[in-house]
């Protein structure tokens, strides 16, 4: 892995062509980390180079978007793996860094690409459930569940049932100990990353929507890096008219 990361400076707008790859991060090149480091750090404050790397090793796969010129536009980590903390077998979906470039928001390629993958990926894990464990300190990507699960919890019309309460919990507690706080529901990292002001304003048109309106309630401290932990099953029952036309 890169080990010596450096700062870029800020893109141009460009008539964007994406496109989305899986890619297994022990694959990842340097010229493919750098970028992705650069990427983040446009977006994100506090992004130091031997958190993002220790956090990139702790991952098992990365999608990367990228534009015509192999430029890239985006990204998102994940870690998918076995839980050791249910009673029954139980697939677990870690959500890491992500941030996609706002000249390409619009594109459904990242969604699309993720679904994609996960399911593909989870022929490696034939038995019992598949879930999706994930962090936001961005109302954009607490917005992704709604649009994309039936059933997710927390959210803002129904209280979470005691069976997911749990779940999430125990997953919560198993891959992000001494930093969850159970009560709050909350992940507060010892180095937080935090959207850029470009980032972290909310449109006037967007405020009234109940699921970015519970979010806030919810994170207080998203703007300082505060993480809202969320949970959700990722069959394809449970997936939304819209998550289905991804996977198809």
């Amino acid at each position: 892995m890169l080990h010596n990361l450096t700062s870029a400076a800020p893109i141009s707008g460009l008539n964007l062509q994406l496109q989305g790859r899986l890619v297994a991060c022990s694959e990842l090149g340097g010229v493919e980390i750098q970028s992705m480091f650069d990427l983040l750090s446009r977006n994100f404050m506090g992004v130091i180079p031997e958190v993002f790397l220790r956090d990139l090793e702790e991952k098992n796969w990365v999608i990367l978007i990228e534009d015509q010129e192999g430029k890239l536009r985006g990204f998102t980590t994940f870690l998918m793996v076995q839980s050791q903390v249910t009673k029954m077998p139980t697939t677990v979906v870690s959500s890491g860094d992500t941030i996609v470039d706002p000249l390409a928001w619009g594109s459904p390629i990242l969604p699309r690409t993720w679904i994609r993958s996960i399911y593909e990926l989870k022929q490696n894990f034939p038995e019992g459930d598949l879930v999706w464990l994930l962090l936001t300190s961005g109302f954009r990507t607490y917005r992704f569940m709604s649009v994309f699960c039936r059933e997710f919890y927390p959210r803002f019309d129904r209280d979470s049932p005691e069976e997911m309460q749990n779940l999430l919990r125990a997953l919560a507690k198993e891959k992000y100990a001494k930093t969850f706080d159970a009560e709050s529901g909350l992940v507060r990292f010892p180095k937080p990353q935090a959207l850029r002001d470009h980032l972290i304003h909310i449109p006037e048109g967007r405020k009234a929507d109940p699921h970015i309106e519970f979010f806030l309630r919810s994170n207080p401290g998203h703007a300082k890096g505060d993480e809202l932990v969320s949970l959700a099953f990722l069959s394809f029952d449970n997936l939304t008219s819209a998550g289905k036309r991804m996977v198809r």
